[in-house]
């Protein structure tokens, strides 16, 4: 299914020329992603690239145990797979949805061909891939030296900051795994601020 709206419904579509949006627009599906749905599992080959619209994601570290933490989130700021254009075919993080919406979906062969123009989409998934970096580096600074009650205050905020709305619907297990604790270290699931 396809949209007309799409293009603003994610800020790096909304930069895109006008040749460079006709050239990609046709073919973005627009998919439904349900809560907790894992988008990549680590070692994956990203066979798609996502632009949130109105989801959030997570990028999640695993763990040789199997635990997890969270290093990045995402909402319509960005895109899902930028190990595709970074040289990589894998990605080496878990994707994991939270908040249970709608995001477009790209063959990943047709971003790859217009990251290799090296023009100003290229350009713009760098500058997008550097800031996706910073935050990673702010999330493993707050991972080592805040407390879990203060990660989880960051987490909440980052995360309402990117929802239309002031509630926060959400599981425990959910948000465990992407602090990186256990079940019993999380408060309530459902917040509002």
């Amino acid at each position: 299914m396809q949209h007309e709206h799409h293009r603003n419904g994610n800020h790096l579509h909304a930069v895109f020329s006008d040749a460079e949006w006709a050239r990609i627009a046709p073919h973005l599906v627009s998919v439904d992603m349900p809560l907790g749905q894992v988008v990549y599992e680590s070692g994956d080959r990203l066979t798609h690239v996502y632009f949130p619209a109105t989801s959030i994601v997570s990028l999640l570290y695993v763990m040789e145990d199997g635990a997890s933490a969270e290093i990045a989130m995402l909402r319509n700021e960005g895109l899902i797979g930028i190990a595709l254009f970074m040289g990589g075919e894998t990605t080496p993080s878990r994707t994991v949805e939270q908040s249970a919406e709608l995001a477009y979906q790209l063959d990943a062969r047709l971003l790859k061909e217009e990251f290799r123009g090296a023009g100003p989409v290229q350009r713009l998934l760098l500058r997008y891939t550097q800031a996706l970096i910073t935050q990673m580096a702010q999330t493993a600074v707050c991972n080592r030296h805040h407390s879990i009650d203060q990660q989880l205050c960051r987490w909440l905020l980052l995360s309402l900051d990117r929802l239309p709305s002031n509630e926060l619907k959400m599981t425990q297990d959910l948000i465990a795994n992407l602090l990186g604790v256990r079940r019993p270290g999380v408060t309530e699931a459902a917040m509002k601020r």
